[in-house]
This record gives C-alpha cells, sequence and structure tokens, in this order.
C-alpha cells in the first residue's frame, strides 16, 4: 500500500485550538549546521559544495567554503539571538549534532534564551541511503550530544531532505522523539500511526525559508524575505480565523544572519508581533498542543539506547 497521503485536511481540519485562542501558531526554526557540513578537513568522504558560490573542490579540504560555514557561529548566530532576544521570541534550533559538538555554547545560549534545541542529524546529511546501523548510530548520537550540551535530550527530529525509508519508526521506537519535521505537506500538523503508538509530524517548509538567498531562490534583499514571509502569515492569520494554521519560518545563521538580510527577519517579527490572535512557540509546544487537542494520551520521553552512541557515524 502507498505511503503517500494526498487526501490530508480535505474534508476539513479538526477542531483544535491554539491556546489563549490564537489563530495561528508560529514555529521559528533556527538551523545550526555549521561545522557538520561535509569536509575532507574533518576526514568526511566529501567536501560540502551547496552554498551561495558554486564551486566544488574534489581532493582537497575546501578551505574557502569551510570559511564560509563559519560565518554562521562567529557573527550569524548574535545577531539571530539578539533580534529573537528583544522581541521575546522563542525559536527551535535544528541543530545537527557535530556542530553542537563544536560550538556548544549555541545550544546553553539557546536554552538560556528559553529556546528549544532539536535534532537535525549528526552530520548536515540525507539519511536516505543510510542502512539501519549507520542511522541507529547517527541517531543516538546525535541525541547524547545535544543531552549533554543542552541539559536535556532533544524532542524533535529533522532530517536533512531526504530521510529513509525507515527514519520515523527508528525515531519512535529507538529514539522516543515526540515529533519530527521529516515532512513538507501541509500548513497543519498531523499524526500517523507507528508500531510504538501515535507520533506527531509538525511540517517544514522551504519558501518561507531563508535558503531562497541561494542561487535561483528568488531572494536577494532582506525585504524579499520579510515580504513574502508576511504574504504567508498574512494568508495564514486570515484562514486561521475558521480553522487552525501553522506557519514555519526556516532561517540559517550563515544566511540570515548576515548583516544586508537580518532586517528582513525584524521587519516580519515586528509584523507579525503587531497582530493579534498569534502563538509564536516552539515545535515541542505545537506538537504537545497537537496531541492534547487530539485527546491522546500526554506524550511522556522514552530515554534513547546509547549502545550506538559511543562512536561517531
Amino acid at each position: 500500500m502507498s505511503r503517500r497521503d494526498f487526501d490530508g485536511y480535505r474534508r476539513g481540519a479538526p477542531d483544535i485550538h491554539w491556546p489563549e485562542g490564537a489563530q495561528l501558531a508560529v514555529s521559528v526554526v533556527v538551523n545550526i549546521e555549521e561545522g557538520a557540513e561535509l569536509s575532507l578537513g574533518d576526514n568526511d568522504e566529501r567536501n560540502e559544495h551547496i552554498y551561495e558560490a558554486v564551486e566544488r573542490v574534489d581532493g582537497a579540504p575546501d578551505l574557502c567554503m569551510e570559511s564560509h560555514f563559519e560565518y554562521g557561529p562567529r557573527a550569524g548566530w548574535p545577531r539571530i539571538r539578539g533580534a529573537l532576544a528583544e522581541r521575546g521570541v522563542r525559536a527551535t534550533l535544528n541543530a545537527c549534532g557535530r556542530a553542537i559538538e563544536r560550538t556548544p555554547w549555541i545550544a546553553a545560549e539557546a536554552v538560556a534564551d528559553g529556546h528549544e534545541v532539536a535534532a537535525h542529524g549528526w552530520r548536515w546529511e540525507r539519511h536516505v541511503h543510510m542502512d539501519e546501523t549507520t542511522e541507529r548510530r547517527a541517531i543516538a548520537h546525535v541525541v547524547a550530544t545535544i543531552a549533554e550540551a543542552a541539559g536535556t535530550p532533544p524532542l524533535g527530529w529533522h532530517t536533512r531532505s531526504a530521510a529513509s525509508i525507515r527514519t520515523r519508526d527508528l525515531l519512535v521506537k529507538q529514539g522516543g522523539f515526540l515529533y519530527d519535521s521529516n515532512a513538507y505537506n501541509d500548513d497543519l500538523p498531523y499524526t500517523v500511526e507507528t508500531e510504538a503508538g501515535p507520533h506527531v509530524v509538525l511540517p517544514y517548509a522551504f519558501d518561507t525559508n531563508d535558503m531562497r538567498f541561494h542561487n535561483g531562490g528568488g531572494f536577494i534583499f532582506g525585504d524579499d524575505f520579510a515580504r513574502y514571509c508576511i504574504d504567508a502569515f498574512d494568508r495564514l492569520h486570515a484562514e486561521g480565523a475558521t480553522a487552525p494554521r501553522m506557519l514555519s519560518i526556516g532561517l540559517h545563521t550563515r544566511i540570515i544572519g548576515r548583516p544586508g538580510r537580518i532586517g528582513g527577519l525584524e521587519a516580519f517579527l515586528d509584523h507579525a508581533l503587531g497582530k493579534g490572535g498569534v502563538w509564536f512557540a516552539t515545535r515541542a509546544e505545537i506538537a504537545r498542543a497537537w496531541r492534547s487537542g487530539q485527546g491522546l494520551p500526554e506524550w511522556t520521553p522514552r530515554p534513547c539506547p546509547t549502545d550506538f552512541s559511543d562512536t561517531a557515524p
């Protein structure tokens, strides 16, 4: 039987209400990937080559690419952190384990500011071609690394692009995750059944995302990001008058954290904060609210086994 669901909420969204009667739940996601990108300098199999300047380097460490990624922790994260803190907005950090291992202060600062630290894989890589042992090891290792840096294990997971056909089952059975964001198919959360019980999926978005500053993505100025995200916000906010809606805003420290772009994030936040009926929430909070609204039993975390976490994948 096909795993695909084209029906969705065609017959109507469930009667679920966000806290305090909000029309729209807004999830700001800050991706922490820097230091987890593939690099021959880190003994990986190849260099990462996806960035604004497309130039592939094979057979030698790519010092240029490494420098681009270093910008995020050094200069981008402080700007994003400041913009969120000044406005009292709490976000979810989608954090790669190896990135947090190298920049543990980002996790500590995020927790101090009230943000959630979720898992984004061990390295910044796809899981689609991993064998089961490798994938189990990657999940366990990132859980252990984030738990140490943030003080608590991650509750959410998001694979870079394509997950494997077993990723979700491993997350629920092995990792004890509350939710995952390995979908792009709706403006609302939904629940799937697994062997370990119901599991919440919070769809992510590539359009309301600063990755569109990359080649061919359509964003050039910070205002491009702001205008697009504001249009999405206004539409979902209006639709939220009759049915629940959720908006994901995707950020990267090395992208929106640039001085010519950060104003676009600030403009969007100021617009959204000026409207009533808006709930800025972490993804874990949204997942819990969704479970509660469906009358599901309260979710309780299960410890992730550590038998595959002693060796990095």
